[in-house]
């Protein structure tokens, strides 16, 4: 749990601003699922991190769905809460983010 919980240091700070969402990614979530969403191998086999550029998960990826996710955390608990960690517009800006056609497109 340690490890998933080690980029959990999010600011209070507020406002949702273009590319906001790219920054939270990356200064949160990409210490676990990979800084393109493809997470290393040992994060896969120790955690059972979610490729977020896997085909099955891109089919049901809503802004809506990734945002429970990241308030409330994985049902197995390894990958944390982030409501509190973080304030509701970085939620929303991580979760249209990654939902988004754009967080899997070619640089």
């Amino acid at each position: 749990m340690a490890v998933a919980v080690a980029g959990c240091g999010g600011s209070r700070s507020g406002g949702a601003e273009a590319g906001a969402g790219q920054s939270v990614f990356q200064k949160l979530c990409a210490v676990c699922h990979g800084p393109d969403g493809r997470p290393p191998a040992a994060m896969v086999a120790r955690l059972g991190v979610r490729d977020l550029t896997a085909p099955e998960f891109r089919a049901r990826a809503t802004p809506a769905l990734v945002e429970q996710q990241v308030r409330t955390g994985s049902t197995n608990k390894l990958m944390p809460a982030f409501a509190g960690a973080i304030d509701d517009a970085e939620i929303t800006a991580v979760a249209a983010y990654v939902a988004s056609p754009q967080f899997v497109a070619p640089p």
